[in-house]
This record gives C-alpha cells, structure tokens and sequence, in this order.
C-alpha cells in the first residue's frame, strides 16, 4: 500500500502545476478528499447513477465509457496517473451520468466530494484558478482538438495520432480498448497495425 502522505503530495503536484496552491487551501481541500483503492475492473462511478464524487489518479488506469442501446462500448476517455475521472456533466446538473468509470488496472486514487469542493471555490481564489486553467486545458483545448480529429482523419491517422500523444496508453491498453476509444473495430485496429507495420506490445 502506497503512503498516504507520498499520494497527497504528488496530488499537490499536480494541482501546483497548474497554479500554485497555498497552504491554507491545501488543507480545506485535503479534508473533504479519501483514498480510495480499486481493484482491475472494479467499477468507479457507475453508468446511470447520480454521482456526488470525482476523483484524481495516484497510480493505475480508469477509463470512461458510454454503451450503445446494443451494448457496444465507446472508450471516450482514459485516465492515467495526475488525471481526473468524473462524470463533470452529471455533476453540474446533478442528474445521472451517460458515462461508467472502471478501472482497467490495480488503481490508487483520491476521491473528493463535488459539492464540498464547489464551495471551496467560493472560498479560495487559488482554486479558482486551478478550476479555470485546468478546464481551458481538458475541456476546452484537449476536447476540440479530439473533435477535429475524428471528424477530419481517417482511422488509420487517427491510430498514429494516438501512439504519438499517448505512447505510454499505447502500451498498457489492449487492441479492445484502443478501438473502441478510436471508433473502429479490433478487427480493423488489426488489419491498420498489420498494413502500417505499427506494433505496440500489449
């Protein structure tokens, strides 16, 4: 088991990354947070639930899903370490969630209450300011430029994309996962690695 102290302090890493939070801050924002620890597959906020969470990565992999009326999975999200799953949009409207959160390896995270973090928002203008540039960074910019991809390039670019922007993903993901974050089959996730010569171990 990780200590509690190295995780909160590559937490305060990464929030400081975006804008420096000061001590006082830190310390109402740590008091309404809890480690959390899933095992490989374990859900983390279930599709069709209200949620009340959302969380940072320590350490391990969490995706974000949607399922089709057939069952048929979309990867719209993976969340390594130092990033953020949650359900954002249920959270604002406090409704259920279209996405499901699992994870897909042995992952240590911290949770943080939404509703509790929202009035720290009120409180402390340092948090303010992560909240503004990290939504400028993965709401804004990360999500038009996925946008104009899918729209613009065809899978096989797409695919080359994602080894160049996520190599590290590249080689803990499966073939299943890559295509279904990708829109295309495993079948012809398989037939573009095999023409492109492009082979990542799985």
């Amino acid at each position: 088991m990780p200590d509690n102290s190295a995780i909160y302090q590559a937490f305060k890493q990464t929030m400081d990354a975006y804008t420096p939070i000061s001590d006082s801050t830190w310390q109402a924002l740590v008091a309404v947070t809890q480690i959390k620890r899933l095992k490989k597959h374990q859900v983390l906020y279930q599709t069709g639930d209200i949620p009340s969470n959302f969380a940072w990565v320590f350490h391990g992999l969490v995706r974000g899903f949607v399922c089709d009326d057939k069952g048929n999975e979309y990867n719209k999200k993976f969340f390594d370490e130092g990033k953020f799953p949650g359900a954002m949009s249920a959270l604002l409207t406090n409704t259920p969630s279209k996405l499901g959160f699992d994870a897909l390896e042995a992952t240590w995270l911290i949770e943080i209450d939404f509703l509790a973090f929202r009035q720290l928002l009120l409180e402390y203008d340092d948090l303010k300011l992560f909240q503004i540039y990290y939504l400028e960074k993965n709401w804004l910019l990360d999500k038009d430029e996925r946008e104009i991809t899918l729209v613009q390039q065809d899978a096989t670019a797409r695919y080359q994309r994602f080894l160049r922007d996520f190599p590290s993903l590249a080689e803990r993901l499966t073939q299943y996962h890559i295509a279904s974050h990708l829109g295309i089959t495993p079948t012809q996730l398989s037939r573009i690695r095999k023409k492109s010569s492009i082979h990542q171990p799985m």
